[in-house]
């Protein structure tokens, strides 16, 4: 019991300390908690009492929640990154509040130490008052606390953003939180770690529980199999678990599970995804796992209450794009910045696949069933630039349609914004997109009034953003804006999948339905070329062959457009018989045919071999000496 009881009214004198005059009162959740604080006589002007564990006590908790660490640990590991580059710290709690772990940047967990946040330490809120933890354990939601949100004051240093892991019944395994220091805003914490915890509760469901039925269904079929799908467990037609998405896309809370039933019936499931419609009439598709042939689809005239889906006419789809591993892990970055709030440029050589990238992390992200709506900047008129992307009111101007139009900021609301070739955006133009990037609010031409607009922003370029901002033809301050992080797109040259793209690119012509193919020498010379308009030439270049192409027929090099054909042209790799048992000498013959095959350049040799340019460096010299 802490010194001296806290009544309303010293609380709202504290309250007002805290916030200043005038100064809108926090969110209900910080409210809640600190009138629970109050009515437990927390003192908030003195240092809350907690003791850590005694080291037998932290042993014993540490081999309790081991699996939990255990599960967590690829995420912890992943926001470990963005946690040193903020100040931050990562810290992983018990289902009680008990801090597991800690990693992030060191300079701050000395700072964070000195208000007890470490391992060992209980933080619930009954013992360190309102807190994202502690707060967010009794909430059973996602809580953010910045500085002053803190019931007690030495706790005002920080800001933190947590989130209560989920079991699939709805239990409480433990707490993720990334907290940094006070001073500095953090406004994509909570994203962060929502997207974190997603992923915890997604691996937590990726097994079939012994005489159970999942459900595994999202909006876009795509999506099923990653941490954005939503989850349902049956066990005899009865839902006994599920995800957070799960629930929401049917409109379920926990407190369903037990009383809801499948009844499938009508056809037994057939492979591959499911068509559904949820109570809404909206599309959902689903893929049922551990499923027997006696669960079958309901009819449509069965209550939609008594079954949260419903079959639907299947839609196709576009194709995934084909990306290397590089790329793939570059695309996932992107979409947990999108789904924080913060905007990526994508960079890259015309033909580099910017807008597929985009288009690839709308579909990864929370915001997939809103629209994408793309803008080339460099193809809009510059007179009618600002009011196609802003919209116009009624006769702004001359030739204006009769009821305006909305622009096309308003019309990507909700979802995701692509704006390609950014740098050939006018200045005078950049003022404005700043500001409505700022104020998160439009004014269409001719109008008085702005439009709130909330959307996720993606801009792309082929150019030098940072030179352009040096050489003054870019602003600096747009520039901040929108590139907090900067993709880069390798040009196709230098991808070292160029064969498993060129077969994956020629599957989705017409050429395989009428049974023509590529012969491994034509494969070759293709992965081979320069393609100096990179995928978009090369995709052109196999619908072409396609077309062109008998039924049946095996195309060769001869049959590549002459320039192509040239530039994969590569001078045959010298060949020695290696001595037998001598690896070194099989390496060598390796190294010199990688060499020959790009031209003798040493970067792109190393990388076609899967080792350091300075290895390749050291073996070349090494040879030289032995000659």
């Amino acid at each position: 019991m802490q010194s001296r009881v806290t009544t309303p009214r010293t609380l709202l004198a504290a309250r007002r300390q805290a916030f200043g005059p005038g100064v809108a009162e926090p969110p209900p959740p910080i409210l809640r908690s600190w009138e629970r604080c109050a009515a437990l006589g927390l003192d908030f002007g003195q240092r809350p009492r907690v003791e850590p564990l005694s080291g037998a006590e932290m042993r014993a908790a540490f081999d309790r929640s081991e699996a939990l660490r255990q599960t967590c640990r690829p995420e912890i590991e992943a926001l470990h990154a963005d946690a040193q580059a903020t100040g931050s710290l990562v810290i992983l709690t018990d289902a009680d509040g008990l801090i597991l772990d800690t990693l992030g940047s060191d300079s701050f967990a000395g700072r964070a130490a000195q208000v007890a946040l470490r391992p060992g330490v209980p933080w619930s809120e009954s013992l360190t008052g309102t807190n994202a933890i502690g707060t967010a354990l009794i909430e059973r939601r996602p809580v953010e606390v910045r500085g002053a949100e803190h019931y007690f004051e030495p706790h005002r240093i920080l800001s933190c953003a947590a989130m209560p892991i989920l079991g699939a019944d709805g239990s409480v395994l433990g707490v993720l939180d990334l907290t940094g220091p006070a001073a500095i805003h953090q406004g994509h914490a909570l994203g962060l770690v929502g997207l974190a915890v997603a992923a915890i509760e997604h691996r937590l469901l990726a097994t079939v529980p012994p005489g159970c039925e999942v459900l595994r269904l999202h909006r876009d079929a795509g999506l099923l199999g990653t941490p954005r799908e939503g989850v349902l467990v049956f066990e005899g037609h009865r839902l006994v678990g599920a995800n957070r998405h799960g629930l929401a896309l049917l409109g379920l809370t926990w407190g369903d599970l037990g009383t809801e039933r499948a009844g499938f019936h009508g056809g037994d499931t057939a492979p591959g995804p499911l068509a559904l419609r949820d109570a809404t009439g909206a599309p959902l598709y689903g893929r049922l796992q551990g499923a027997p042939a006696s669960i079958r689809r309901r009819s449509a005239a069965e209550p939609a209450r008594q079954n949260p889906a419903t079959p639907s006419p299947t839609t196709s789809s576009p194709a995934a794009p084909i990306l290397d591993p590089g790329t793939d892990k570059l695309l996932a970055r992107a979409v947990r910045l999108i789904d924080a709030g913060i905007p990526v440029v994508v960079e890259g050589e015309t033909g580099t696949g910017k807008e597929v990238f985009a288009r690839a992390a709308h579909a990864g992200c929370a915001r997939s069933h809103k629209p994408f709506v793309a803008v080339n900047c460099a193809a809009l008129p510059e007179t009618l630039i600002e009011a196609e992307l802003f919209g116009y009111e009624p006769g702004a101007f001359t030739g204006a349609a009769r009821h305006g139009a909305k622009g096309l900021l308003r019309q990507a609301e909700g979802g995701l914004l692509f704006l390609d070739e950014i740098g050939d955006m006018p200045l005078a133009l950049q003022s404005r997109l700043l500001r409505a990037l700022q104020e998160r609010e439009v004014l269409p031409v001719g109008g008085t009034r702005p439009v709130p607009v909330d959307f996720a922003l993606i801009c792309a370029t082929h150019r030098d953003l940072s030179r352009m901002v040096e050489e003054g033809a870019f602003r600096a301050d747009l520039f901040y804006r929108i590139a907090p992080y900067r993709v880069r797109l390798a040009p196709l040259r230098d991808r070292p999948d160029r064969l498993a793209l060129v077969r994956g690119l020629w599957a989705r012509t017409d050429g395989p339905a009428r049974g023509v193919t590529l012969s491994p020498d034509c494969e070759a010379a293709l992965a081979a070329a320069e393609w100096p308009g990179n995928l978009r030439q090369l995709a052109a270049c196999l619908k072409a062959l396609a077309a062109l192409a008998e039924a049946g027929e095996v195309l060769g090099p001869e049959d590549l457009p002459e320039g192509v054909a040239k530039s994969s042209a590569v001078a045959p790799a010298p060949r020695r018989e290696p001595e037998a048992g001598r690896l070194d000498a099989i390496a060598q013959d390796a190294m010199r045919a990688a060499l020959a095959a790009h031209g003798g350049n040493v970067s792109r040799a190393a990388r076609s071999l899967g080792v350091s340019r300075s290895t390749l460096y050291r073996r070349c010299l090494r040879e030289r000496a032995e000659a």
